[in-house]
């Protein structure tokens, strides 16, 4: 095997387990009880995913092509900054208009901060 080959070996193996990773987040959304375990799994695997993904992407534009595309690049840091933001905000939105937390939720880290602001 020569270097070309091992890369896109490499490049394969990246690209497989970034989707396998967005197939758990399906996964998580689909399963998980309440809306903010399913942010959690929307935010963790889904960016996690797509950034193997498009890892793959730019490995397989170095080895064949010879260069790095800038897009796949700032494709990777623009996931990498919102998609967890998002989240966080779309799931504090949700606790602050009263969605209910799963039955089984062992606590509730924000109520204590949220009746302090009340108050005032």
């Amino acid at each position: 095997m020569n270097v070309i080959e091992i890369g896109k070996f490499i490049v394969g193996v990246l690209i497989v387990l970034g989707s396998l990773l967005s197939i758990l987040t399906t996964v998580g959304m689909l399963r998980f009880p309440d809306t903010y375990t399913r942010g959690h799994a929307a935010s963790k695997s889904a960016t996690l995913g797509i950034m193997l993904i498009l890892i793959g992407t730019a490995l397989y534009f170095w080895i064949t092509e010879g260069y790095i595309s800038g897009k796949v690049i700032l494709g990777i840091v623009f996931i990498l900054m919102t998609t967890p933001v998002a989240s966080h905000l779309i799931t504090r939105a949700s606790y602050n208009n009263g969605v209910a937390l799963w039955k089984g939720s062992v606590r509730d880290d924000l109520e204590k901060k949220y009746k302090q602001q009340k108050k005032q």
